[in-house]
């Protein structure tokens, strides 16, 4: 799990959160499985209540305009948002100029610098390799 504040965030911040992450799950009109999970670890961090991942899991058919989430959300919780937006879109190992451009959207609603994406996204590359080192040591761990 990420060391992150979200959960610590006002449930309001914390649907709104979800929200956005529906909305950047459809971007280009497909839901890898890799970018489901992620959705759904995500949505697990932000500890909403039953009825409200419900109704979040609902947005991923149908979901709300991206100004109806932007607005519903602080500052600690959009850049938290960005993050976690950009980790799902690079889950299956691509990220389309229909994600990169709603995440550069996100990102400068936020006002964060010119290169955020780019530099999140080699961040979170960077964790995914990290993340692979560790299967690759546990096969080399067993007998």
């Amino acid at each position: 799990m990420l060391p992150d504040t979200l959960h610590q965030l006002p449930r309001t911040e914390r649907f709104a959160y979800a929200k956005l992450l529906a909305v950047m799950a459809r971007a280009n009109d497909e839901l890898t499985v890799e970018e489901m999970a992620t959705f759904e670890q995500r949505l697990g961090t932000a500890l909403l209540s039953p009825e409200q991942r419900n109704q979040i899991r609902a947005y991923l058919k149908s979901p709300p305009t991206l100004e109806e989430c932007l607005t519903g959300l602080g500052h600690e919780a959009g850049r938290l948002a960005v993050r976690d937006s950009v980790m799902m879109a690079a889950a299956d190992g691509n990220v389309d100029k229909k994600e990169k451009k709603l995440l550069k959207k996100i990102a400068n609603y936020f006002d964060m610098q010119d290169d955020a994406i780019d530099r999140l996204l080699e961040w979170t590359a960077e964790g995914y390799a990290w993340m692979q080192s560790g299967v690759e040591l546990l096969n080399e761990l067993s007998k």
